[in-house]
């Protein structure tokens, strides 16, 4: 009975709160008790308040008993990642550079969910500054892929995303800098969205660059997703996220580059959403981003300075506190010329105008989150389509872009494996046209289930 109560949604579970028929506390203990089963073996919490989340739970439930219902986070327990300040809790970023003394305010995006009714539960760990993609680098050791405990989460929101695929939690808050929300939603089978940039605040949020960092929610549905993103924003929502109401919604696909090098299995998957998403009507195009081979080179060049600038006293006064790799990605920071900096300013403007063009007849762009499904614990490199890359590289290929440019972006579950590992499919919309993007979202994800 937990374990079918834990896997269940928001959207389903929202009603039966508001009328009394399952209360807060019996979702909070639920999850909890999920914590006690899962943890050991996942490794996707680095603090849990089980008093503080049935208190408030208990508040909840006294709130929603006396008419005083909220809306639809009421009641309804989440978890965040450790990057977030929550109050009464320290903000580690998984690292042993971080006080341990507990935060005093909230973040504004806390600040808000806890206006809107939502239980925190704790913390979830990390891949350590959020400076990674595989969740190993962490002070606390490496979350734990729940669908297979010897590979990745996924990162840098490994733990988030381990969290509500396991039933630990039923939506979490992550943070996302070239794909971190992105990246462990399509490796765990959940739902993750990177909002546009500067939609959210980051108010209260550890920065690791500054320029590309976003923050979202991850969750198990697309209407899960939009009842969280719009109660980050201080907005409560009783109004359903209704699919797409065109008669043919208009997706462009981006193969070069975003094509040239995936896992079998994720490019089977995703030939097959396109396969349905056409027999459904949907209009189906290929598009051009020119100058998608210069990607990487533009986000290395903004991403490590801006990462350096943050961490250059302690990286100087405690380097021997950062775990090796996040260390070593740091320091290259110090290596790069304010021209070389300058220059990737200017290439990021003109992906930003390639992907707006992209885009400019259709309502969205279609391509999978992960190149390749989740890697075991370990190996530095892949080899896909005969060419050797190492994991970071594919991991960031096909997500870091849209931090450059800004666009909003949402992985949505496109399938298993036949050894029952996720592959993700990625929508990205228009600037400032968030809500759209969640519409179409969830049309796909409806035509494809």
């Amino acid at each position: 009975m937990t374990s079918e109560l834990c896997l269940r949604t928001i959207a389903e579970l929202a009603p039966q709160v508001k009328k009394g028929a399952i209360s807060a506390l019996e979702l909070t203990d639920a999850c909890l008790e999920q914590i006690t089963k899962r943890e050991a073996d996942l490794n996707a919490f680095i603090a849990v308040d089980r008093d503080g989340a049935r208190a408030t739970a208990n508040r909840a439930d006294d709130e929603i008993a006396a008419g005083q219902y909220r809306g639809p986070l009421h009641g309804i327990p989440i978890s965040v990642k450790d990057m977030v300040a929550v109050a009464g809790l320290p903000t580690t970023a998984a690292s042993r550079v971080r006080p341990t003394t507990p935060a005093q305010h909230d973040a504004t995006i806390v600040a808000n969910l806890k206006a809107a009714g939502a239980v925190v539960l704790g913390k979830c760990n990390l891949h350590e500054f959020a400076f990674g993609t595989t969740g190993e680098d962490s002070a606390f050791g490496p979350t734990r892929n729940p669908h297979d405990t010897s590979r990745s989460p996924g990162g840098s929101s490994g733990g988030s995303a381990a969290a509500v695929a396991a039933g630990m939690s039923y939506g979490s808050i992550g943070t996302d800098t070239g794909g971190s929300i992105r990246i462990p939603s399509a490796a765990c089978g959940v739902v993750g969205l990177k909002p546009g940039f500067g939609e959210l605040s980051c108010d209260g949020v550890l920065p690791l660059s500054r320029s590309l960092d976003h923050v979202g929610p991850l969750a198990r549905s697309v209407v899960d997703v939009w009842l969280l993103y719009r109660a980050m924003g201080g907005e409560q929502t009783t109004v359903p996220l209704k699919g797409t109401t065109r008669k043919k919604l208009r997706l462009g696909v981006p193969r070069r580059h975003f094509m040239d090098h995936l896992d079998p299995h994720v490019r089977d998957h995703f030939n097959d959403a396109l396969d349905r998403l056409g027999n459904a009507g949907v209009d189906l195009s290929d598009v051009d981003v020119p100058h998608a081979g210069e990607i990487a080179a533009v986000y290395l060049h903004i991403v490590l300075p801006e990462g350096m600038t943050y961490h250059s006293k302690t990286l100087n006064s405690r380097p021997e506190d950062y775990t090796p790799g996040v260390r070593r990605r740091l320091e290259m920071g110090h290596y790069i010329l304010a021209e070389d900096y300058l220059r990737a300013q200017r290439g990021r403007e003109m992906l930003r105008r390639e992907v707006t063009e992209a885009l400019s007849v259709h309502d969205a762009l279609i391509l999978p989150t992960l190149a390749i499904p989740a890697p075991p614990y370990g190996i530095e490199s892949v080899t896909v389509d005969g060419l050797t890359e190492s994991v970071r590289n594919l991991t960031l290929r096909l997500t870091q872009v849209f931090n450059l440019t800004g666009h909003p972006a949402i992985s949505i579950p496109s399938g298993n494996t036949p050894t029952g590992l996720p592959c993700g499919l990625q929508l990205v919309g228009h600037t400032n046209q968030t809500v759209n993007l969640l519409t179409a979202a969830r049309y796909v994800e409806e035509t494809i289930r």
